[in-house]
C-alpha cells in the first residue's frame, strides 16, 4: 500500500509540494506549492468557488483580513480555550501532543477527553516519550494560536487567525446588507489559518499554515428543518458512522442521507451531504468516504450537532471536512463584547433576529488536495509507471501537445500553432523531448488529462491524435474541432471514443 512518505516524495520530485525553506533548516508543519501542485491547488478552489457560490444565488463571498483586533478571538473563544494539551519529555525534552501520542500507542481515540482523563490514561499505561522512552513530565495546555504584534516597537498584541470564520461573523451583517440578501442565505471565504501545532505530521494533514474553504450559513432559528433544497439529496447514498455506532464499537453503514435528518436539522443534513457529493463528483472513490457523527463529548462549546467527512487514508479513516451547526453563539459573543447590534431586521415579521448558524461547512484546501492526489495515485503495472488519474476539472494540466518528432520544421510548426490556439483556454504544455512513448509516460505521472500528437498525417487531414491519460485510448480529431472536443472532455459530456475517429 502506498505510504504518507511515499506522496510526499511524489510529490517532491514531480513539483507538486516542496518542504519550506529546504535549503536551510526547514520548520515542520510549512510547505510550498511548485508549479504542478499550484495548478491542482488553484483548480480545487476555483471549483470550490464555481460550485457553492458563483453557481447559487443564496451564497455571497468575502475575503477577510489574516490579522484583526484581539478581541475577535476574546469573544470567539480562541483565547481562552483553543488548546492542546502537551507533555514534555524529561529525558530529550521532545515536546508530543498527548491526544496523538495516545492514538498512535493505544489506538484509542481520546477526542474530547478531559485533561484529567488524558492524564489517567498516560501514567495507567506508562507511555514513554518515542523518541528516547524517556518519561513525561507533567501534562499542559498549549494554546495553538500564533501571537504577533502590530505596530512599531511596543505594539499591541494579536493572533494570526487561527480559522476564516470568525471574519464572516464579524463582516456578515454589511455583507448581508450590501447584497441585499435575505435569510437563508450563506457567506463564504477561501483564505489562510495558522495553527502552531505541537507536533505537525502527516505531510499536508496536518500543518501550520494552510487554507480553508469555508462557507457559513445563516437562516432563521425557527427555520433550521425548512430546507426548500432537501430533496435534492435525501435519497443520496452515504457511509455513515453514528455517535450511537461509535459507543458500539460498530462500523459504518451505507444508508440513504434522508437518515442524517434523525440526527440533526434538515439544513444541516443538506449542507454535509453536499460536500460529499462535491467529493464524489469530483473522483474521490465512494469506498473511501464516511460521515462520521461527533459523539457528544467531543463537540466544540458552540456546537448543537458536527458531522466530519472522513477519508481513508493509509494512516487510517481522517478529517477532511467539518460541518457543525453552531447555534447563535458566535454572534450573541461580538454582540457581546463590541456592544454592537448584529441583528438583521426582517420585513415580514418587524423584528430584528439574530440569524442561526445552522451549517458550517468547512473545508481544508490542503487536505483535499492530499485527498485528491492520494486518490489518484495509480500505479499501472502494464504501462509500467505511475498514472496519476485526476478528474478532468482538476488536472494541473489538461492537454499537452507534441510534435511526433522534434527534427521536422513543418511538424514542429503545425504543433506550436495548436498550443497557442489552445493555451488561452486550457493550461497547456509543448513538449517535443524523448520518444513519444516516454512523453506520454511523464504526463501520466503528473495527471495530464490528454496527449496530443501531431504527426505527418497532421499535415495532410489537418488533425491529430488525442490520447486519453487514464485509458490509453487514441482518437483522431480534425484541428478545427479540436478545442470544442478538449471542453468537451473536460466537462464529460460525451464519451471520450464517440468524440473522434478510433485510432487502432
Amino acid at each position: 500500500m502506498i505510504s504518507i512518505s511515499d506522496i510526499t516524495k511524489f510529490c517532491k520530485e514531480k513539483g507538486f509540494v516542496y518542504q519550506n525553506s529546504d535549503i536551510y533548516s526547514p520548520l515542520a508543519g510549512f510547505w510550498d506549492f511548485g508549479p504542478l501542485g499550484t495548478e491542482l491547488k488553484n483548480n480545487i478552489k476555483s471549483n470550490f468557488w464555481k460550485t457553492f457560490v458563483q453557481s447559487r444565488d443564496d451564497v455571497i463571498g468575502i475575503d477577510g483580513s489574516i490579522i484583526t483586533d484581539k478581541k475577535v478571538w476574546e469573544a470567539s473563544g480562541h483565547v481562552d480555550s483553543f488548546v492542546d494539551y502537551m507533555i514534555i519529555c524529561k529525558k530529550c525534552k521532545n515536546k508530543v501532543r498527548a491526544d496523538q501520542l495516545i492514538e498512535d500507542k493505544l489506538k484509542v481515540d481520546v477526542n474530547g477527553a478531559s485533561i484529567e482523563k488524558i492524564k489517567e490514561i498516560i501514567k495507567k499505561n506508562n507511555l514513554r516519550c518515542p523518541r528516547c522512552a524517556g518519561k513525561f513530565e507533567s501534562l499542559q495546555e498549549f494554546n495553538l494560536m500564533f501571537k504577533t504584534q502590530v505596530g512599531p516597537i511596543d505594539g499591541a498584541t494579536t493572533y494570526l487567525r487561527p480559522e476564516t470564520a470568525q471574519l464572516i461573523f464579524i463582516n456578515f451583517k454589511l455583507a448581508a446588507e450590501n447584497s441585499r440578501k435575505k435569510l437563508p442565505f450563506g457567506i463564504a471565504q477561501i483564505g489562510k489559518a495558522f495553527r502552531n501545532e505541537i507536533s505537525p505530521r502527516d505531510f499536508l494533514f496536518r500543518s501550520r499554515e494552510f487554507e480553508q474553504m469555508e462557507i457559513e450559513f445563516f437562516t432563521k432559528p425557527d427555520q433550521i428543518n425548512k430546507c426548500p433544497l432537501i430533496n435534492e439529496i435525501k435519497n443520496k447514498k452515504v457511509n455513515l458512522l453514528t455517535a450511537e455506532m461509535q459507543n458500539k464499537n460498530k462500523l459504518h453503514e451505507e444508508v440513504k442521507a434522508e437518515n442524517l435528518l434523525k440526527l440533526t436539522s434538515q439544513w444541516h443534513a443538506y449542507w454535509v451531504v453536499k460536500f460529499y457529493n462535491w467529493f464524489t463528483d469530483l473522483g474521490v472513490n465512494k469506498e473511501n468516504l464516511r460521515l462520521r457523527e461527533h459523539k457528544k463529548s467531543e463537540l466544540a462549546h458552540y456546537a448543537l450537532a458536527c458531522f466530519d467527512i472522513e477519508y481513508r487514508f493509509p494512516f487510517g479513516w481522517k478529517e477532511i471536512h467539518g460541518s457543525a451547526d453552531r447555534t447563535q453563539f458566535d454572534i450573541q459573543q461580538h454582540m457581546k463584547l463590541s456592544k454592537r447590534d448584529l441583528t438583521l431586521f426582517e420585513e415580514d415579521t418587524k423584528q430584528r433576529i439574530i440569524p442561526y448558524v445552522a451549517a458550517e461547512p468547512s473545508q481544508g484546501v490542503e487536505r483535499a488536495f492530499l485527498t485528491f492526489i492520494f486518490d489518484a495515485y495509480t500505479e499501472d503495472k502494464k504501462r509500467g509507471n505511475i498514472v496519476l488519474k485526476l478528474h478532468p476539472k482538476l488536472a494541473p494540466i489538461k492537454v499537452a501537445i507534441f510534435p511526433l518528432v522534434k527534427n521536422k520544421p513543418r511538424l514542429v510548426k503545425q504543433a506550436k500553432d495548436i498550443y497557442n490556439e489552445l493555451k488561452d483556454d486550457f493550461t497547456c504544455v509543448y513538449e517535443e523531448t524523448s520518444s513519444i512513448g516516454r512523453r506520454y509516460a511523464r504526463n501520466d505521472e503528473i495527471g495530464t488529462l490528454l496527449g496530443c500528437t501531431i504527426d505527418f498525417d497532421s499535415l495532410k487531414d489537418k488533425s491529430v491524435t488525442l490520447r486519453n491519460r487514464d485509458t490509453t485510448q487514441q482518437i483522431r480529431v480534425p484541428i478545427k474541432k479540436l478545442k470544442e472536443v478538449v471542453r468537451k472532455i473536460i466537462n464529460q459530456e460525451e464519451k471520450f471514443e464517440k468524440l473522434g475517429k478510433k485510432v487502432k
